[in-house]
């Protein structure tokens, strides 16, 4: 499993993108205001993913 470095745009929980802003032990903090339609799905602009539940797109 390779770990998220920030600034690494990562794929997570049924499509949602983001950019890595911090990375933590076991966790990343990902910006969700990446994504074009991110004012459409009403979410909070940054949430924690834990490493075994995304996938570093670029």
């Amino acid at each position: 499993m390779k770990i998220a470095e920030i600034g690494n745009i990562i794929e997570f929980k049924n499509g949602l993108q983001g950019i890595v802003e911090k990375v933590n032990e076991n966790s990343v903090i990902v910006d969700l205001t990446y994504m074009d339609n991110f004012m459409k799905l009403d979410l909070e602009s940054r949430t924690v993913v834990n490493h075994k539940n995304y996938k570093i797109i670029k």
